[in-house]
């Protein structure tokens, strides 16, 4: 395993131990600045799902689509919270956050390689939902930039763990754990749409 490999691994155990795994879309308790920020998209199952999800898929496709599709995630989200902050309406999004665990999980558990620009697509889709949750519960006591950093950088470390797993799968040839974590995603994703 390569040193950025083994820093990958490093930051998602990291981000992942200090999740709570409980739903990251009611606001409760104080908020403040980039640490809040950075707990929202850690705060709840549905996010830490959905965000590794895509860092799986793009690992598990490789070349440039191992960073190119976590950008495009992360791009379109930033759109969505200043959505969200700025409080534009948006349909359906806790369905489209659990509908978003279920095809990303299902994506990888099938290793679908679709074309590169549809694959951003979907993820930027998806990303928009996850977007709009992380800026319309932002307070408005908070640093709107803080806020936003901490959540895209949380985003960020949530991808790269993804990412990383997917590599180390591939190296060490276990191309089946990698698609029974997207079905165990993917089952994880049926569950919450049921219950949104």
């Amino acid at each position: 395993m390569t040193h950025a490999s083994r820093l990958t691994v490093l930051l998602g155990a990291i981000a992942a131990a200090i999740a709570p795994l409980a739903d990251a879309h009611v606001g409760v308790g104080e908020t403040t600045g980039f640490l809040s920020g950075f707990a929202h998209p850690s705060g709840g199952l549905d996010h830490i799902l959905a965000m590794i999800a895509v860092g799986l898929w793009a690992g598990q496709r490789g070349g440039r689509a191992r960073w190119m599709i976590p950008v495009a995630f992360v791009a379109i989200m930033i759109l969505g919270g200043v959505m969200g902050a700025m409080g534009v309406a948006l349909p359906y999004v806790e369905q489209g956050i659990a509908l978003s665990v279920l095809v990303l999980g299902a994506l990888v558990a099938a290793a679908v390689t679709w074309p590169l620009p549809a694959s951003m697509l979907l993820v930027g889709v998806f990303a928009l939902f996850h977007g709009h949750a992380h800026g319309a519960e932002m307070p408005v006591s908070v640093s709107g930039i803080e806020y936003g950093a901490g959540f895209v950088l949380a985003t960020a470390i949530l991808h790269a763990s993804g990412v990383g797993a997917a590599i180390v799968s591939r190296n060490l040839h276990r191309s089946v754990l990698l698609r029974l974590s997207g079905t165990a995603i993917a089952a994880s994703g049926v569950v919450l749409l049921l219950a949104a």
